[in-house]
This record gives structure tokens, C-alpha cells and sequence, in this order.
């Protein structure tokens, strides 16, 4: 069976007149990118061009998930907490991108594994494959645990991950008595969280943030939540995973102190770090934080764009190659992105419809060339992704 993916690869090789490989052709070209590890050449080539003449500051890590039309689980393809909320089988993808969401590495794990457990693969691989662990690797709050913390410590990473919220009373207690409950938009506090346990107990600095937009959203949030709360007590309401909602054998009440202690937290965000304060102040942990969206960015062309889901291979090593050829897919769109300022969709839309045509007139021939849009711009040179593709394959 021949996939979206291949399917669309049939259709582009049509348009541009060039006649399309027979089905085992493909199956054949799966093979090898998993045969010859094209997915570590990718890998080497995009730091080369994220790094440039100078090293890595800062990387961004995040995961997903892909679904699978198949009815059945396997030892890869597993039902698992879906970032979509589906209940078809999945694997779970771990990205490594740089600040402005070029890929980095890429991974991919059982549908079911625990987004904590794929953080140190990763890294640890990235780590090894270019000898560079002196960065300062970005992640949001599910990532955080004490024992990630303490293996990124370990391999020598510095790290700023995003805190639960419910923990944030308790570190600011020593600020509140102090100065009060009043913050002011975009103040940030320094604080001190403990983690772990026994010999592997470390006080964490917590960077706290406050935003009155944040505030805002998360107002609106606790005031629909308390709604359906009221609703449940009052009977109108069946109970269903409701937040502040306290029940006993006689009665179902509203819980306010939960409530009162949620809008104390709102606009209210942390983050764990151990970079010291001389190195990185607190608005400084904040900014680079901020740039997590880009790889939730890449995300969404992924899944998007370039049409990554759903998957209809089966076997393990075609959905490995899948992956590969995505994250290359996702380095050009990234790149070709930068340099034209347009969107990978925009792109795509204009280039599509040029052509150029050789006409034969007797003995001579005519080149008709495309005419470019002037929507199109003409952006700067920059230096090229080189993929080294075909000096890897004849030293093979």
C-alpha cells in the first residue's frame, strides 16, 4: 500500500515531468535511508549550518505525537496520551531544535513512553554526535523531574524548564510576607525550590514571572472552571474530572480555598534553572524561555505542511524512515522559510504553478523561462544547506 506521502511524491514528480519510480522503488529507498543512517547525515548536516563558525547557545526541546490508521498496537505502535486527544495507536516524537526552530535531532519513541523519559535520549545522543553539552537546553513543564534535572546536571547541560504551577505558593511565601501579594506586570522574582530525595536533594533557583495578560487568561479560565464547579454542587451537573469540586458520602461542594488559592497564582509562571544569576538574570531565564513556541512552530508545519500524519506504514523500519524524510522536509521548509520571509503554504503556492518550457524550431531551440511573481522576493544570499548526501553514499 502507498501512503499520502508517496502518493504526493508520485504527483511532484509528474508536474515537473520526470517519470515516477515503480512502487518496490520506494519501498527499496526506505530501506536504505534506514540501511545507511541518512537520518545522522541530515543530523550532521543541519548543525554544520545552525552552527556556522560559532557553537550553540541555546537548543529547544519539546514532543509529539503521530497516529497511525491501524486498528491494532504493536511494540512501537502504542495508544498512549495523544497531544490530540485520539485513541488510535501512536509513536511519540522527540525534537531538538535550535532557538529559531531549525531542526536539530530527532527521535522517535513508543506511543506510550512518558514524555520525561525521552528528554535524555535525545540530548545525550545529540551530546555525543557533536561532542557539545556546554548549551542551555529549553523544555517546558513536562519534562520537569528531579531525575532529568539531575542526569542534564550530569552530561554537564544547563537547563531552564518550565515549573508546575502548584508549587509556586509555596516559594513565594518568603516574598509575600515581605512586600505583600502585589506584583507588577512583568515583575520576576528569585526563589528556591527542593527537589529529589536522599543523596540526590538539590535546591533549585525558580525564576517566577508575572504577567497581567497571563492574569487575565487565567481569570477567565478559573471562572468557567468555578461555573461548572457551582453546577456539579448544585446538581445540574454530572461530575466529570471537574477542578475545585470537593465531594463526601453526604455532599459535593464547591472547594474555595482551591479556588482562592488558583487566582493567587494567576499570571503567576516558573521556571527551574540552574544557570547562575551572574550568567543569566531572571528576565534574561524568561526571554529564552519564550522561544519555545518556535519548536511547537515546527510542530504544527509537521503536522501541517507537510503532512506527516497520519502514518500508514507497518513496519518499524519504514516508520523510521518516514520520520528521517519529514525532518529533512522540515530543515528545507525551516530554511527556505528564513530566507524568503513567507511561510512554507505561501512558498509553495507560488512556485508551484512555474514552468519553463524548451521549444525545438527546426535547428533552433528556445528556452521559454518562468515568470516569477513580483509577490516573490529576492532575499540576501545565504550559505547553503549542504546535505553531503552523495559523498556519504560513494563512501559507503
Amino acid at each position: 500500500m502507498m501512503g499520502p506521502s508517496t502518493l504526493d511524491t508520485v504527483r511532484v514528480l509528474t508536474e515537473i515531468g520526470v517519470a515516477s519510480p515503480q512502487r518496490v522503488t520506494f519501498m527499496r529507498c526506505l530501506k536504505r535511508v534506514v540501511e545507511r543512517d541518512y537520518r545522522a547525515v541530515i543530523a550532521q548536516a543541519c548543525h554544520r549550518h545552525a552552527t556556522g563558525a560559532a557553537s550553540l547557545a541555546v537548543v529547544l526541546y519539546d514532543v509529539t505525537s503521530l497516529h497511525f490508521e491501524a486498528g491494532r498496537e504493536d511494540k512501537l505502535r502504542k495508544v498512549g496520551m495523544s497531544k490530540e486527544h485520539r485513541v488510535d495507536p501512536q509513536v511519540t516524537v522527540g525534537l531538538l531544535t535550535t532557538a529559531a526552530g531549525f531542526p536539530l535531532e530527532v527521535d522517535l519513541f513508543e506511543g506510550n513512553k512518558a514524555e520525561t523519559k525521552t528528554l535524555i535520549p535525545v540530548l545525550t545522543r545529540f551530546g555525543d554526535r557533536h561532542q557539545s553539552h556546554d548549551i542551555v537546553v529549553v523544555a517546558d513543564a513536562g519534562m520537569l523531574s528531579a531525575a532529568n534535572l539531575l542526569a542534564l546536571e550530569e552530561s554537564r547541560f544547563r537547563f531552564i524548564v518550565g515549573s508546575r504551577t502548584g508549587k509556586i505558593p509555596y516559594e513565594l511565601e518568603a516574598h509575600v510576607e515581605r512586600h505583600g501579594n502585589y506584583l507588577a506586570d512583568g515583575a520576576t522574582i528569585e526563589t528556591t525550590r527542593r527537589m529529589g530525595t536522599g543523596k540526590n536533594t538539590r535546591d533549585r533557583r525558580v525564576a517566577c514571572h508575572y504577567a497581567f495578560r497571563r492574569a487575565q487568561h487565567d481569570n477567565v479560565a478559573i471562572n468557567a472552571m468555578v461555573q461548572r464547579a457551582e453546577k456539579v454542587a448544585s446538581g445540574e451537573r454530572p461530575l466529570k474530572k471537574d477542578r475545585f469540586v470537593t465531594f463526601t458520602d453526604s455532599s459535593t461542594s464547591v472547594n474555595w480555598d482551591l479556588v482562592e488559592r488558583a487566582r493567587s497564582l494567576a499570571g503567576i509562571k516558573g521556571y527551574v534553572t540552574n544557570i547562575d544569576p551572574a550568567v543569566m538574570d531572571g528576565p534574561a531565564v524568561v526571554a529564552a524561555y519564550r522561544d519555545l513556541y518556535q519548536v511547537e512552530r515546527s510542530f504544527r508545519m509537521t503536522k501541517s505542511d507537510l503532512a506527516a500524519r497520519p502514518v500508514f506504514h507497518r513496519l518499524e523500519d519504514s516508520i523510521q524512515a518516514h520520520l528521517t524524510i519529514v525532518f529533512a522536509a522540515l530543515a528545507v521548509s525551516r530554511e527556505a522559510q528564513a530566507r524568503a520571509g513567507l511561510s512554507i503554504n505561501r512558498i509553495l503556492k507560488i512556485l508551484r504553478p512555474l514552468r519553463s518550457a524548451t521549444v525545438t524550431i527546426g535547428a533552433q531551440q528556445v528556452t521559454a523561462q518562468p515568470r516569477i511573481p513580483a509577490e516573490a522576493p529576492n532575499p540576501p544570499q545565504r550559505p547553503r544547506l549542504e546535505w553531503s548526501l552523495n559523498r556519504y553514499n560513494s563512501g559507503r
